[in-house]
């Protein structure tokens, strides 16, 4: 059964996403409010351009950590956008691949998704808690 699978029978349709030019606490507040840890990146057209994930956020938190205040963190979501923020390489599928290619290469590139392309929009999104969901509802 798993064999037959495609990345369109297990992504997520409804996708999140953030603008290249937003700040990054919309991408964060976004990710906050939806409990979800990637958002993939459009350009002006429409276009994916890259995803920003959690890790990529990472930083604001950090700061605070180190004693910067919660000032330095709120200054630091104001002035840097996304696009400064978010993973440097790309890597898409498409609806049609087979979910262990689309595992294989989330696996071999140590990222947590890939951004669904079809026609050169973006038709979903696919997460490691899409896979595990797949495993906990297989008998």
């Amino acid at each position: 059964m798993l064999g037959k699978l495609k990345v369109g029978d297990i992504m997520s349709r409804e996708v999140q996403t953030v603008d290249r030019n937003d700040q990054i606490g919309v991408a964060d507040k976004r990710m906050s409010e939806q409990r979800i840890r990637h958002l993939p990146v459009l350009e002006t057209d429409g276009s994916v351009c890259g995803v920003v994930s959690q890790r990529d956020l990472f930083r604001g938190a950090l700061l605070r950590t180190l004693g910067y205040g919660s000032r330095a963190e709120e200054t630091l979501m104001k002035q840097v956008v996304v696009k400064e923020a978010m993973s440097g390489a790309l890597y898409t599928t498409t609806p049609e691949t087979p979910i262990a290619s689309a595992a294989r290469t989330m696996l071999e590139k140590k990222i947590g998704c890939l951004p669904v392309v079809e026609n050169g929009k973006l038709v979903g999104i696919v997460t490691e808690a899409d896979f595990v969901r797949l495993v906990a509802k297989a008998k």
